[in-house]
């Protein structure tokens, strides 16, 4: 028995530091596969990270891994890479920045290329060459016939005058009938070819086809074939587009703003890049009837008809205008909770990302009051792709370890 107790002593003994080491060993394996371990986050939410796959709790999206002991604050990207992504850069400059203020507005046509086809004679319209509103005519071409029994009555009387002046040729009294009587023919819109072929003819002819005195588009038609009208009578109403009004709409306190022949942009919907120039005409100096409004207005040309009176327009005005101030691109500068930064480029292909203060902006550029200097390059587009990928890659938001 004793023997016994003798040998497993010998043996704990001989195999206890064997088994100490090995312990050892497992322990110091265990720290080196949790640094291994792969961690994972979601692109949108960097906030949240896991040790294993999954989907964010936030917005569902799968997580994807990323080494969250990069602390590397740089990108590097290849030249696919930014080809892929567009991301394009400018070197920072200074240079002059207007601020604008927004005026709701509209196209309405130009009343000084409008003109009424009114008849020149009483009588029944016998043919309408134009019989429905949105047909485009050209100066000379034929509107409408109507029948005159006045206009005949007065060729009637011209061809008598024209009989007695042959008659008695050496009569100042007939001559002075005679010119008289083709004066009133030349009222009544008829050419010098007309008179003469009606003297040619020796025949009445009731029947007179009007042209168009001026080009553009029939707007409105005020007669039917049949119609009696009278002299001066509204026949159609003719508009050219070739150039339209900008009217819009300002409160009387921002009408201090405002000055006749001050230049501004028009931006027409659905036409946003192709800013438009004007020189404001004229400033009502009475409000519109129901509300608190003034109006301003000024003409924009119209190359090929292109734009439609009714279509809305909004007016640019400037309110301030700073020079010398260093600017950006408003896609340029990235925005959130955290703050505003942009992305520098230090290298070909390496970005870092940049915390930035703002201060004018407008619609094109934003005025950069610190962070940046001039002659650093900067992308200006293709940052938001930038900022994807940062979190992507380093699980984190890129404002959360930027330079100041």
């Amino acid at each position: 028995m004793e023997r016994k107790h003798f040998l497993k002593s010998i043996a704990m003994v001989t195999f206890a530091p064997a088994l100490l080491l090995a312990a050892c060993k497992e322990t110091g394996k265990q720290p080196a596969a949790q640094e291994a371990q792969q961690t994972f986050t979601c692109p949108m939410h960097p906030q949240v990270v896991q040790n294993k796959p999954g989907t964010c709790p936030i917005c569902g999206m799968d997580l994807v891994p990323f080494d969250k002991n990069n602390k590397d604050a740089t990108l590097h990207l290849g030249d696919n890479q930014m080809a892929l992504g567009n991301i394009t850069t400018m070197v920072a400059g200074t240079g002059t920045l207007s601020n604008f203020r927004q005026l709701n507005g509209r196209l309405v046509t130009d009343p000084e290329k409008t003109a009424v086809i009114s008849s020149r004679v009483p009588g029944r319209v016998e043919v309408l060459y134009v019989k429905e509103t949105g047909v485009k005519v050209s100066k000379g071409q034929p509107l409408y016939k109507i029948y005159s029994e006045q206009l005949a009555t007065l060729q009637q009387e011209y061809l008598l005058a024209v009989a007695q002046v042959k008659q008695f040729p050496d009569d100042a009294r007939f001559q002075q009938i005679e010119k008289a009587a083709r004066q009133k023919l030349t009222l009544y819109d008829q050419s010098d070819a007309q008179i003469q072929q009606l003297v040619q003819a020796q025949k009445v002819n009731p029947y007179v086809t009007y042209p168009a005195t001026v080009s553009g588009m029939v707007s409105e038609l005020s007669v039917t074939e049949g119609q009696y009208v009278a002299e001066g009578g509204a026949i159609m109403r003719l508009e050219g587009y070739n150039q339209l009004w900008v009217e819009a709409d300002v409160y009387p306190a921002e009408a201090a703003a405002v000055q006749p022949g001050q230049s501004v942009k028009v931006l027409v919907a659905g036409y946003e890049h192709e800013p438009q120039q004007m020189t404001i005409q004229f400033i009502n100096p009475v409000l519109q009837s129901g509300s608190q409004l003034m109006q301003i207005r000024g003409a924009i040309a119209n190359p090929d008809n292109r734009w439609q009176p009714g279509l809305q327009a909004n007016i640019l005005l400037p309110v301030k205008s700073r020079g010398d101030v260093l600017t950006l691109p408003v896609d340029a500068v990235i925005r959130d909770a955290r703050g505003t930064h942009v992305w520098i480029e230090k290298k070909k292909g390496e970005f870092e990302p940049r915390r930035v203060q703002t201060g004018m902006e407008n619609f094109d550029a934003v005025e950069i009051t610190e962070g940046l200097a001039a002659g650093e390059k900067v992308v200006v587009t293709g940052a938001y792709l930038l900022y994807s990928e940062f979190m992507l890659k380093k699980g984190a938001d890129p404002m959360a370890s930027m330079k100041h």
